[in-house]
């Protein structure tokens, strides 16, 4: 993958929010801010432009001047901490930003012919914060636009955007849904507890509560779940999977997780089926 560096705006007076301190508003348990940040861990270096909160990973934080200058200012201050030929940046309140769409404009910016990448949303509208920029062409505008108009405060991002070659990624049709309003906020946290979505939502809000940095298969975990309730009694579907996460912490070494999780589950969903046979049997 193309080394980056990664921007979060996180300021704004958040006007249709009635104020509220958007970045910290929870969608599935979680601050929008730390939804964002999880989609660029592997970033040398994470600034966050905006006030101090606490967040689920270490970030260096910056504000722009004058507070409350807009996004070139704060895309100008963020950029004076990063060092790395590419940069991303994002808004603070994506929460169904993936992984899949960063590495798709780190691929799409890492084109030299280009000075970047940025998302197209399903109506084919620009999205100019989620997108990667070449650390270079992005100064260098940044620099020529505070010259010809003697600061960036207050300046419109396609300013910027319109002077820069940009390839164009289009992303799923939730990627750019930034949370404007108390009714985006709802959409968001009713969107996530669909059928669909509401596990791996949960999975990756629990790991991300316990620091817990692992791919687990959901699905042998809810079959042997399955197996202990059917099997045995439906109080031992919880108690079992908690012992297999027991003994897979005890069998790993930090370097075979999920396989010590898998080999777990099939002990227990084994023992689990013989139980079973025992109670059928004559």
């Amino acid at each position: 993958m193309t080394a980056y560096d990664a921007i979060v705006l996180a300021g704004g007076a958040a006007k249709r929010l009635g104020g509220a301190d958007k970045p910290a508003v929870r969608v599935g348990g979680r601050a929008l801010l730390d939804r964002v940040l999880a989609t660029c861990t592997d970033a040398a270096t994470t600034v966050v432009v905006g006030g101090r909160r606490p967040t689920a990973r270490a970030v260096t934080w910056t504000r722009e001047e004058p507070q409350g200058g807009g996004p070139l200012a704060a895309l100008d201050a963020g950029v004076r901490h990063t060092s790395a030929e590419c940069v991303l940046v994002l808004s603070a309140d994506l929460p169904f930003l993936g992984g899949s769409t960063v590495e798709a404009l780190l691929a799409a910016a890492g084109c030299a012919d280009r000075d970047g990448a940025l998302c197209v949303d399903q109506d084919g509208r620009d999205q100019p914060l989620v997108a990667v920029y070449r650390a270079e062409p992005l100064r260098r505008e940044l620099a020529l636009l505070a010259t010809e108009h003697g600061g960036l405060a207050g300046l419109p991002l396609r300013l910027l955007t319109h002077e820069l070659d940009l390839a164009r990624v289009e992303a799923g049709p939730l990627a750019s849904f930034d949370c404007d309003t108390w009714e985006d906020i709802a959409a968001a946290r009713a969107r996530i507890r669909e059928h669909g979505t509401v596990l791996d939502e949960w999975i990756t809000a629990v790991k991300n509560e316990l620091g817990i940095e692992l791919d687990v298969d959901t699905g042998v975990l809810l079959d042997l779940a399955r197996d202990a309730a059917h099997g045995v009694a439906r109080p031992a579907a919880p108690l079992t999977t908690f012992l297999v996460g027991y003994a897979a912490a005890k069998a790993s070494t930090g370097e075979g997780g999920p396989e010590a999780v898998a080999d777990a589950a099939r002990k227990a969903a084994a023992l689990a089926l013989r139980w079973a046979d025992e109670a059928e049997t004559p």
